[in-house]
This record gives structure tokens, sequence and C-alpha cells, in this order.
């Protein structure tokens, strides 16, 4: 009597760990529970490393060895951005020179793109990014106690291929016995495909045209990733650096008479973090609840020989996501992050279908 409700729960277990191990793959846990060898007692078997599936993110799982994934995406931004500026001087708290200036600035950014994840090894996994960027800005700044109020306002768009991405990602241990945290080091490098914010047009002003679809700089980042299997929840935490490589720019920018030439720039490297928990709430659907944190430190930039320095930024954001199994192959993911800092985006709401392409089918 005893054993057989001991057999159930661990029916149970089985089937939670083999969902978060493949709903990035799309496959459903309870047909590869359908697989498994019965009556091979459970330390025998080899410990297998989760997966986080509701956020992007956060690699949690390596691709088998031949096996491939290809996963289309749909990304949406809004950001909106109301600033107080004082342009002038401060003499006391209640005593000040100069101008006041309100800007508002609302940007909308389209993305879609492929993934491509294939498995080299058991433990080595290899991926690409091809992302395609469509971006709407809409800028406008108000400049009062001039006599009447300074209006300024601007449209700028900007539509092309983004920066290509490529990853390996190596699972550096087989957990430490059933319970046993897994950890996954990842290295990404970031190219400059897209169009960067000196790539773009200006006016005699030196006023941008138009708007950017890429950094414009090359860059690397590495990272690991640790996740902890508490059944029925995969807890994760990520820390990483990304490391953006300096460039002498060397163009000028305006008219000839009043040229701006941009020299040498070094954008602002960043310390990542991220954590949370992924629940399977059955064996085709789960749910995710996490934080991301970027630390940039300031861009240094060399203008008319002289040297500028931006401020750091602080950008912060919760994370929420669902993962559904539709096919033993295929998985639709909804990602939303919502941000808690005034440097992040307002809202990003990202659509991902994964889907496995074993080696022989």
């Amino acid at each position: 009597m005893n054993g057989r409700p001991n057999k159930r729960r661990n029916a149970m277990t089985r089937s939670v760990r083999s969902f978060l191990l493949c709903a990035a793959l799309g496959v459903s846990a309870h047909v590869l529970a359908q697989d498994q060898p019965v009556g091979v007692p459970p330390q025998a078997q080899e410990p297998e490393i989760p997966h986080v599936p509701a956020i992007g993110e956060v690699r949690g799982v390596l691709t088998p060895r031949g096996d491939l994934v290809v996963e289309p995406w749909l990304q949406f931004s809004n950001s909106q951005v109301n600033r107080f500026t004082f342009l002038g001087v401060e003499i006391l708290d209640t005593f000040l020179i100069g101008l006041l200036e309100a800007q508002d600035v609302d940007r909308d950014v389209l993305g879609l793109g492929l993934d491509l994840r294939y498995g080299l090894t058991d433990r080595l996994e290899i991926a690409a990014k091809l992302p395609w960027i469509s971006r709407r800005d809409e800028r406008s700044a108000t400049i009062p106690q001039v006599g009447d109020d300074v209006v300024i306002s601007q449209k700028l768009s900007g539509d092309g291929l983004g920066d290509v991405e490529l990853s390996l990602h190596y699972q550096l241990n087989r957990g430490s016995g059933p319970n046993g945290p897994f950890y996954v080091g990842n290295l990404r490098y970031k190219s400059t495909t897209g169009e960067g914010p000196f790539d773009i047009a200006y006016n005699d002003a030196g006023v941008e045209q138009e708007v950017p679809t890429g950094s414009g700089f090359h860059a690397l980042e590495t990272s690991i990733t640790m996740l902890y299997v508490s059944d029925p929840a995969v807890l994760f935490g990520n820390l990483g650096y990304l490391y953006n490589l300096p460039e002498d720019v060397d163009r000028n920018i305006g008219s000839t008479d009043e040229v701006i030439l941009i020299g040498r720039v070094e954008p602002g490297d960043a310390i990542r973090t991220s954590l949370g928990m992924s629940v399977a709430l059955n064996p085709r659907m789960s749910m995710s609840l996490g934080y991301k944190h970027d630390f940039i430190s300031p861009t240094r930039t060399e203008i008319n020989g002289a040297g500028f320095k931006s401020s750091s930024l602080d950008v912060g954001s919760l994370l929420l996501g669902v993962s559904h199994g539709i096919t033993p192959r295929t998985s639709v993911q909804v990602n939303l992050e919502v941000g808690v800092t005034a440097d992040a985006p307002d809202v990003t709401l990202t659509l991902r279908v994964p889907m496995g392409i074993s080696r022989g089918k």
C-alpha cells in the first residue's frame, strides 16, 4: 500500500524534469516519459540538465549532439522618456541662470529574426542570431522663457539588418547528485552588420536624419548560468560581463563651416545579472518569473579633440514568461519584460516558436 503512492510521485517528478529539459526543443514531457526504461534505479541514470523555457535570454539546456533547433521570433519594444533638464548654472538651490528644457522621446522598435542552435556534442552547442530591425523615434523638446516657448520636434525612422550574433554554450558539470546545481558557460560575439550611430546620415547642423539599427561596435560577452532543480520548479541565475571594443571613428559631422569631428569612441562595458525561477504547471505548460539588471559604465567620446564622458546607466527589467508545447517537437513561448528603472525600455514583448529537428529526421 505504501509503495504505490511513492511510485506515482516518482513518475510525476520524472515527467516534470523531462518537460523542463526539452521545452526549448518543443518536446512534450509525457511523450519522452513513455520511452524511459522501466526498472532502472534513479542513481544509475545520467543527471539531466534542466531548462528555463519561458525566458529566452537565459540559456539552460544544450541541444543534443547532431540536433538542430530553428527558432523564429518577433519582438516589440516601446520606450517613453520624459525629462526636465536645466541648461545653465545653478548658483543656489533657488537661484538659476540659464534655460529649462523639457524633452519627450517616444521610441518603438520592431524586431523579427531567426535563431539557430546546433549540438556539436552533448555538452557543447553553437548558436546564431539573425535579426532584422525597424525603429521609429518621435522626439520633441520645449525650451521656455525665450519669448514664446520654443518647440523642436523630429520624427526619425530606420529599417534594416541588425547586428548578427554568434555564441557557444558549454555544460561545465554533470550535476552533483540528483539535486545538485548545473553550470553552463556562455561566450557570445556581436558583430556590426547593422547600421551604427556613426554610419547614418546627418544634416549640415549635425542633427541625425535617421536612427541606427545596430550598435556600431564589436562586442564580446562571457557569462555563466547556474540552474538548480527544486521540483516542480527550476531556479536559475546568470552573471556575465559585456565588453564593447573601442574604435577610432574619425568622421566629420555637419557642414564644412561648423564641422564636428568624432574621434575615438569607447563604449561603456556592462555587468549583466539575472535570476528567477521556472515552474511546470502541467506536462505541456510552464511559467517563469525573473529579474535582470545591467550596470553599464560611461561611454567616452573624443569630439573635436576634447574628451567627453556620459553618465552610467542602470537597466533593470521584470521578466514574465509562458511556454506551451503544441506538438512533440514545437512549442510557443511568450516573454514580457517590464522596465523598472528609468533607463530601461518601458515594455518589451517577445514571441518565440522553437522547433526541434532531430538527427536522422
